[in-house]
């Protein structure tokens, strides 16, 4: 995107003035996804143990029926 008035070069010149702000943001902004994906704990999943459940019935082992 061309702006009138500023070439590439000027308009690097203005984010390397800026850049500590640009870092700032972006580590905030890294930081906040990060924790927020640390909050909740994840849940265990039942859905396939269930199906299997379903499928077969909880049927145990023939080795633990014997003793």
């Amino acid at each position: 995107m061309i702006i009138y008035g500023h070439s590439g070069q000027d308009i690097r010149r203005m984010i390397w003035r800026k850049r500590y702000k640009l870092l700032t943001v972006a580590v905030i902004i890294f930081g906040a996804v990060t924790l927020m994906g640390c909050t909740k704990p994840k849940p265990k999943l039942n859905a396939l143990d269930s199906f299997w459940d379903t499928l077969g019935g909880k049927t145990k082992d023939l080795v633990e029926k014997t003793k």
